[in-house]
């Protein structure tokens, strides 16, 4: 993607089809009058009294307990420099949208226009009384350190400077577990520092907590290493000055255990890495370019073990690992600050966690066969659902402990138990599909790319590296499309219909007709079916020419679908396709199946229709837990619609007893697991979060997942074929950009894994 193209999408993302990336949403009822009058007058004056009399019930009827502030002045903006508080929302709010969407914290961004220390403190104190956290963000150094060490003083909530604290903490705990896999003690290992500012004298004094002798530890900044024989050092690097008789960063790196970069790409060549003791640890953490390139580091020193600031390498040190999950924990127990203990804790515990066996939901994610412990996986991925249960309660602990902790939990179980249920966002399931689909992108063929939405789709597809889109259609309309939208990229556009595909279309037809001449087509008849796009398409992923393929937007499902089972058959074993889809709901993934094949299957076509939709399940990394529905409960009806269902139920148990799986029962029921165990305690569903819905009949299925889309605005993405021995998937009927782009990940992971089991046979 060109820098044109990549401002384009930028400016477009921010400024389409709202402004901003963040809105407030109310959480209580205002439909009646009655509502409003609660809401506001007079009814709002009640609570008000209520946290008269005493103040701390603030926590009891506000959101102040779930909302955090973050505040910057603009001064030191993501290596843009001093922009000034107006340029810099953008970033207060996209640091917003990682809080909501990593652990379900509300955020105001409040961009203060004052450099001065001692006037943007007041500032800062002035609206303190509004929120349960603040998060100072883009602050230049000094001045950082003075504003936060004065608010931590003067306030009674959680308060970090992230660019400070962050990066220290998920960089020392990947230091703790790079040091155990070298046999390094902390307090014997040599460090260099390379940077000095706000984030690099943080981290540099966490590693001292952790016991890093000072005396082992050199800092450089721009003008060299620092000493104590240099004048006008600011107090902070005066605190880390050395009285080794050195200067440059060459000289500071012989014989060094650990580098660390906070400063300027490509400042450390080879001859300073092959300098380094063995088994040399280096963080080389500027972004976007590192200090040294990942790759030469690692042709480099056969012994080293590398992290960097980026998600393209193994052991990214990105701060999304630890913010959201610290200010959670304080929140959580409403402490008055966030204190070593905490941090050190936050530490502790990404640290604990690498060394822990890693979900396949995570492998999957990273395109993973097995994460392990290991030089190339030293700290969690930002995508590992863990985070959220594991980092907030050791913090919360912590505060508890260090007696800042306004609230004690007493059950620790039932707290991880919430903090798992905020995890429901769609969106954090769509980053897993999307990186998922990129990790090892396939070409799918548009088979109606002479539609500007689908055109649209290829595009993101192509700059996102999703995909590699095979364009079908009137070539001339196709790039008047992309013209259109400034997609000029060398995109491959083929039209069956012309000569000069007519070699390629005969052979299709020649390979068709082998597989069709006992099904009553001519060979006259398949050349004739190969000028159509779905037939072309299909046969262009038999054939291998193309990985998968997506059709459907404009023209009805039935067409579509007969030449992808003419052209494509099903997998071996398989006597029906079937399809499903995926429901993002706030619960968090829910199949529904069939969706849009099967109207009326049998009791073992059921059966099988639930058995390929946990192998889709599997897909993400999620373990089935399938309920069969039916208008009765286990086997509470006569009826044959019911029994239909209790017999496929019992063919399962039979043939698949590994599946978790139950019914016939109601939705309601499958749904709501206290409901479940009341009535039904024998059933295998209790205390298991249902996520697999199969359906008696294709009305039933067709209309639940249409009514849950429009009603409850839920994400969905299908229906995904299944069964098919290529993939192949259709798109809805004048599907949305979004829709095209979230099926082409589909597609892609589809044809990843029969990739996969092809080569495995």
């Amino acid at each position: 993607m060109n820098k044109n193209q990549r401002r384009r999408q930028a400016l477009v993302y921010h400024a389409k089809p709202q402004p901003g990336k963040i809105e407030v949403i109310p959480t209580k009822s205002y439909r009646t009058q009655r509502d409003l009058a609660l809401a506001y007058s007079p009814g709002v004056a009640i609570p008000c009294q209520e946290i008269d009399k005493k103040v701390d019930n603030i926590y009891k009827y506000t959101n102040k307990g779930n909302l955090v502030a973050v505040i910057s002045n603009g001064t030191a903006v993501l290596g843009l420099g001093d922009i000034g508080p107006e340029a810099s929302k953008p970033v207060m709010e996209g640091k917003a949208l990682l809080f909501k969407i990593f652990a379900d914290i509300d955020v105001f961004d409040i961009e203060i226009n004052e450099k001065d220390p001692k006037k943007f403190i007041e500032v800062v104190k002035a609206i303190a009384p509004t929120f349960g956290g603040i998060n100072l963000e883009d602050i230049k150094a000094p001045e950082a350190f003075e504003i936060e060490d004065c608010l931590k003083k003067e306030l009674d909530i959680p308060l970090m400077h992230d660019d400070q604290h962050g990066t220290a903490i998920i960089s020392c705990a990947a230091l703790i577990n790079a040091l155990e896999l070298t046999n390094k003690k902390i307090s014997k290992v040599k460090i260099v520092i390379s940077g000095a500012g706000a984030a690099a004298i943080s981290c540099t004094r966490l590693y001292q907590s952790f016991g890093v002798a000072k005396e082992n530890i050199v800092m450089l900044d721009s003008k060299g290493v620092i000493k104590k024989s240099r004048k006008n050092l600011t107090p902070q690097k005066a605190e880390f000055a050395t009285d080794r008789n050195i200067d440059t960063l060459s000289e500071a790196m012989k014989g060094a255990d650990v580098f660390v970069g906070l400063s300027q790409p490509n400042i450390v060549d080879q001859s300073m890495l092959l300098s380094m003791a063995n088994d040399p640890i280096v963080f080389a953490m500027a972004n976007p370019n590192p200090e040294i390139d990942y790759n030469l580091a690692c042709q480099t020193r056969a012994d080293i073990i590398m992290a960097t600031g980026r998600s393209d390498h193994p052991n990214q040190v990105n701060n999304v690992l630890g913010f959201p999950f610290i200010f959670r924990g304080a929140l959580d127990v409403k402490a008055t600050k966030i204190n070593e203990a905490m941090k050190m804790a936050a530490v502790k515990a990404l640290a604990a966690l690498a060394k822990e066996s890693v979900p396949e939901q995570v492998n999957i994610a990273y395109e993973e066969t097995k994460l392990n412990f290991g030089k190339d996986y030293i700290i969690p991925k930002p995508f590992d659902p863990r985070l959220i249960v594991e980092i907030p309660p050791s913090v919360a602990k912590a505060a508890i402990a260090s007696g800042v902790a306004r609230e004690e939990i007493k059950d620790w179980e039932e707290y991880k138990g919430r903090l798992a249920e905020r995890l429901g966002g769609h969106q954090k399931i769509l980053r897993m599909i999307h990186d998922r689909a990129k990790s090892a992108p396939k070409r799918i063929v548009f088979a109606e790319a002479d539609q500007l939405d689908v055109i649209k789709a290829a595009q993101i597809i192509y700059e996102e590296g999703i995909g590699i889109p095979v364009l079908l259609g009137n070539k001339e309309v196709i790039l008047n499309l992309m013209e259109s939208i400034d997609f000029m990229d060398k995109i491959t556009i083929i039209d069956p219909k012309t000569d000069e595909y007519k070699e390629s279309r005969e052979e299709y037809a020649n390979a068709f007709w082998e597989s069709q001449k006992r099904r009553g087509k001519t060979l006259y008849e398949c050349n004739s079916l190969l000028r159509e796009r779905n037939y072309y398409a299909a046969m262009m992923v038999r054939e291998g020419e193309a990985d998968a393929m997506l059709s459907g937007f404009s023209r009805k499902y039935p067409a579509v679908v007969k030449p992808i089972f003419e052209v494509m058959g099903k997998f071996k074993g398989v006597n029906r396709v079937a399809a499903t889809n995926l429901m993002l709901t706030k619960r968090g993934m829910l199949f529904l199946s069939d969706t849009s094949i099967n109207v009326n299957p049998t009791a073992k076509q059921l059966a099988r229709i639930a058995h390929m939709t946990s192998q889709a399940v599997k897909l993400f990394g999620v373990e089935p837990v399938i309920a069969l529905l039916s208008y009765n409960n286990f086997g509470s009806s006569p009826f044959p619609e019911a029994k239909k269902v209790s017999e496929a139920v019992e063919y399962l148990h039979r043939m698949h007893p590994d599946l978790i799986v139950d019914g016939p029962v109601q939705s309601d029921f499958a749904l709501n697991n206290e409901m479940l165990e009341e009535r039904f305690p024998f059933s295998i569903l209790n205390k298991r979060r249902v996520n697999t819905l199969i359906f008696p009949n294709l009305d039933s299925a067709n209309i639940t997942y249409k009514i849950i889309k429009e009603l409850d605005n839920t994400l969905s993405i299908g229906p995904i074929l299944m069964g098919l021995k290529h993939p192949a998937h259709i798109l809805q009927l004048g599907a949305s950009v979004d829709e095209i782009v979230n099926m082409s990940a589909i597609a892609v992971i589809d044809a990843q894994e029969k990739q996969k089991m092809k080569y495995s046979k």
